[in-house]
C-alpha cells in the first residue's frame, strides 16, 4: 500500500491535473472533471483494496498486486455478490483506475497484446459504477468525456483526460487522513475562485465561516446519543460534514450524525453525494434531494424534525412568493411572504419550521434582514414576539467568494426562556488574504464564548431586552446596540501651545542662518543682487516683526 497522501501533495497533484485542462475550459467546468476523476479512483482504489482483503486478508497489498488478482478471480459469483454487498458497486477489472492508467503507461495487455487507452474505456468505467445502484445514479453526468472542450478528434481528447489520470495517479486517496474531496475542493476553490467568479459561491462555504456555523448550534448541547442535521441549500455539502468533526465535543460519535440536504442545482446535488460517500458516511446515515427547498417543502415533518439546522443560501434570491403560499404552514404564522426579490426570510422561516424546540439554527444572510421593512419588518418583529431570535452576529466583508458584502449570522431557537437578543459585532476579527478574508480560529472562539456568557463586552458584544429592541422599533441593525466608536484622546492644548513656540524658535532660527549665508552671495548682475537684497529684506522684516 502507498504511503498516505498528504495535503500539500494532494493539492500539487490537482494543480498538475488542472494544466491538462485550464486552457480549454474555465475553472468552474474542469472542477467537475477533477472531483470526478479523483471521486472514480477514489471507488476504484477501495474496491483493489477490498479485494486484496477478501481474498487474501491482507488490505495492504499493492493496486497492481489486487489488480492481478481480482482478473484472476472476477468470475467468482462469490466476490461479485461480497463486493456489491460491501461496496453497492462494482467494476470490470478493464475498467479500474489501476487498469487504466496502465493502459495509458503502456502498460495494460489483453489477448491482442498492448492495450491503448481509449475515452470509451473511461466511459464504460462510469458506466459500471452508475448502474450498479441507484445511490451511484447520475454522479458522473458533468464528466463530459465526448466534449470538444477536450480536444477536436478522439485522441486530442482521450490525450487529455490521460493527462488528468497520470496527474493522479500515483496519489493514496483511500487511506489518506482526513477529508480528501473536502481538501479537493479547498484547494480547487481557494485557487480558482477568481476564475469561476459568482459560481464559486453557488455550492462552497468556506471552511472556517462552516466551522463557526456548526459550533454555534452545539453551544450548551449534549448528544450522547446521535443527532439529527439539516442543510436546506446544502451545496457540496461540506457545511453538513462539519458536523462529524465536532459531535465529540457533544457527546457523540461521527457515525451517530444524522444528514439530511436539499439542493436544487443537479450537479452541485452530486457533488454532495460523492462527498457523502468518500467522508465514509452509511447510505442509511443519508437522506440528500435534488429539489426546490422554497416551492416544495422537504422533508415531511412527520418523518423528522431537526437537532441543528444550518443554511448559507443565495442571498437575495427571486422566488414564487405565490400567495398559496399563505396557507403553507411554513409561512402562513407570519401573515405576510417574503418578497419576490428577496427571499431570505423564505429560506430562514424554512429551516426554523424544520428545527426541534430544543435544537438550534444558524443562517447567513445579507445585513439587509435586520433593518429592512414592508413584509420583511412584519416577520422580523413577529420573530421576536415569538422569542426566536437568539443572537445576530455582524460578520467581516469578503469572506464568500460570490460576494464582498459583509454578512450576518442569525442564531434561532424555539425553546427560549426569554425575548432577549445577543448583538455581536464581530466585523473587525479576521486574517487579509490575497483574494479574501478569512476567520482566525481565534475569531471563532471569541465569538462562541462570547454568545455562550451572553454578557456585554465594549465595543463587541451587547445582550438586548425586548424592550429595548421594542424601542427600536424591531429594527435589529447591529450599531443601534453595539456602539464601536472609538473615542480620539483629548488634546492637551498646553502642550499645543508648548509646541507651536519651540517650533516658531526654530523657524527663527532658520531664517537667521539663511539670511547671514544669503548675505555672503555676490554677482556681477546687478538684477541678481537687487533679487537677493530684496530677499534678504523680506526675511529680515518676519525676523523683526
Amino acid at each position: 500500500m502507498a504511503n498516505n497522501t498528504t495535503k500539500t501533495e494532494l493539492s500539487n497533484a490537482l494543480f498538475s491535473a488542472a494544466d491538462a485542462l485550464r486552457s480549454k475550459m474555465d475553472a468552474n467546468e474542469y472542477k467537475n472533471y477533477l472531483l470526478g476523476i479523483v471521486f472514480y479512483k477514489y471507488l476504484s482504489d477501495k474496491l483493489l483494496y477490498h479485494v486484496g482483503e477478501v481474498l487474501e486478508n491482507n488490505p495492504n497489498l499493492s493496486l497492481d498486486q489486487a489488480q492481478k488478482l481480482y482478473e484472476d478471480q472476477y468470475r467468482d459469483p462469490d466476490l461479485q455478490d461480497e463486493l456489491k454487498y460491501s461496496l453497492s458497486f462494482s467494476l470490470e477489472p478493464k475498467h479500474t483506475f489501476t487498469y487504466i492508467l496502465n493502459e495509458i503507461n503502456g502498460e495494460a495487455r489483453d489477448e491482442k497484446g498492448i492495450k491503448t487507452f481509449q475515452i470509451s474505456d473511461l466511459a464504460d468505467a462510469f458506466n459500471d459504477i452508475e448502474s450498479t445502484s441507484s445511490d451511484f445514479e447520475g454522479l458522473f453526468q458533468d464528466v463530459q468525456l465526448y466534449s470538444p472542450r477536450l480536444g477536436a478528434n478522439a485522441q486530442k481528447q482521450a490525450d487529455t483526460i490521460a493527462n488528468v489520470i497520470k496527474a493522479i495517479g500515483n496519489l493514496e486517496i483511500v487511506h489518506a487522513p482526513g477529508d480528501v474531496l473536502g481538501d479537493a475542493y479547498e484547494y480547487l476553490i481557494g485557487q480558482f475562485a477568481s476564475e469561476t467568479g459568482k459560481k464559486a459561491g453557488e455550492f462552497y462555504t468556506p471552511q472556517k465561516v462552516s466551522e463557526l456555523l456548526t459550533k454555534l448550534t452545539l453551544v450548551n448541547k449534549n448528544y450522547p446519543n446521535g443527532m439529527t442535521v439539516y442543510d436546506p441549500a446544502m451545496g457540496s455539502g461540506s457545511l453538513l460534514l462539519n458536523f462529524r468533526k465536532y459531535i465529540e465535543d457533544v457527546g457523540g460519535k461521527e457515525n451517530e450524525v444524522i444528514y439530511y440536504g436539499q439542493e436544487i442545482n443537479m450537479s452541485t446535488f452530486n457533488l454532495a453525494k460523492m462527498n457523502m460517500i468518500l467522508h465514509g458516511v452509511d447510505s442509511s446515515n443519508q437522506h440528500l434531494r435534488n429539489g426546490d427547498t422554497l416551492d416544495e417543502d422537504w422533508p415531511p415533518l412527520s418523518q423528522t424534525m431537526f437537532d441543528s439546522v444550518v443554511m448559507n443560501p443565495p442571498y437575495s434570491q427571486h422566488w414564487s412568493a405565490n400567495k398559496g403560499f399563505l396557507q403553507d404552514p411554513r409561512f402562513s404564522p407570519y401573515g405576510v411572504l417574503a418578497p419576490k426579490s428577496k427571499a431570505d426570510y423564505a429560506f430562514l422561516l424554512h429551516g426554523l419550521y424544520h428545527l426541534k424546540n430544543t435544537g438550534t439554527m444558524a443562517i447567513v444572510l445579507p445585513h439587509g434582514v435586520l433593518f429592512r421593512g414592508a413584509a420583511e419588518g412584519k416577520i422580523r418583529k413577529k420573530l421576536l414576539e415569538n422569542g426566536s431570535i437568539d443572537a445576530v452576529i455582524g460578520l467581516p466583508a469578503n469572506l464568500f467568494y460570490n460576494t464582498s458584502i459583509p454578512t450576518v449570522i442569525i442564531v434561532l431557537k424555539k425553546d427560549k426562556e426569554n425575548r432577549s437578543v445577543m448583538f455581536i459585532d464581530a466585523s473587525k476579527g479576521f486574517e487579509k488574504k490575497k483574494n479574501q478574508n478569512a476567520l482566525r480560529e481565534e475569531d471563532i472562539q471569541k465569538i462562541l464564548d462570547t454568545y455562550r456568557k451572553r454578557e456585554d463586552l465594549k465595543r463587541y458584544a451587547h445582550l438586548a431586552k425586548y424592550d429595548e429592541i421594542e424601542e427600536n422599533d424591531f429594527n435589529l441593525n447591529i450599531p443601534r446596540y453595539v456602539d464601536t466608536f472609538v473615542p480620539e484622546p483629548p488634546v492637551d492644548l498646553k502642550k499645543v501651545a508648548s509646541d507651536l513656540h519651540e517650533t516658531n524658535i526654530e523657524i527663527e532660527q532658520t531664517q537667521k542662518e539663511l539670511v547671514g549665508m544669503l548675505k555672503e552671495l555676490t554677482s556681477d548682475d546687478k538684477d541678481v543682487m537687487e533679487g537677493l537684497e530684496a530677499i534678504i529684506k523680506e526675511l529680515g522684516g518676519e525676523l523683526h516683526d
